[in-house]
């Protein structure tokens, strides 16, 4: 398809919005666009920005189910964000209490990456670019 030009959001449904909204703004920087709560469907939604202008929703729902993710399941992998030093990159979460996997080389693009999980254990991954 021609028409895509990019990625606009992705988004993500938490199981405790507070702790999850401190973890994207406070240990990841994420900017905040927008924070709303949806009283019809009981349902916080909070809009968050990457420099690139690529965003995250953050949702809250009652009684959402547990996403698998390990082992690994069908449907949405993990969520990857670039940074240009893998190092100084995982060294500050690890700094902030986060357990980061130890950083691997992709046998195809020699790219550095690695993987850490969200509060509610989404992966997530850092691409070195």
């Amino acid at each position: 398809m021609t028409h895509l030009r990019g990625t606009h959001h992705a988004a993500i449904i938490c199981s405790d919005y507070a702790r999850s909204k401190a973890f994207y703004t406070q240990t990841l920087g994420l900017a905040v666009l927008a924070e709303n709560y949806r009283e019809d469907r009981q349902s916080w939604k909070l809009d968050l920005a990457l420099p690139d202008g690529t965003q995250i929703e953050l949702f809250s729902f009652p009684d959402a189910p547990v996403r698998p993710s390990q082992p690994e399941a069908q449907g949405l992998r993990h969520l990857a964000f670039v940074v240009n030093d893998i190092v100084a990159a995982k060294r500050d979460l690890e700094a902030k209490g986060i357990a980061v996997e130890d950083i691997r080389v992709d046998p195809y693009t020699q790219r550095r990456f690695t993987f850490f999980p969200d509060p509610d254990g989404l992966p997530l991954e850092l691409y070195e670019s």
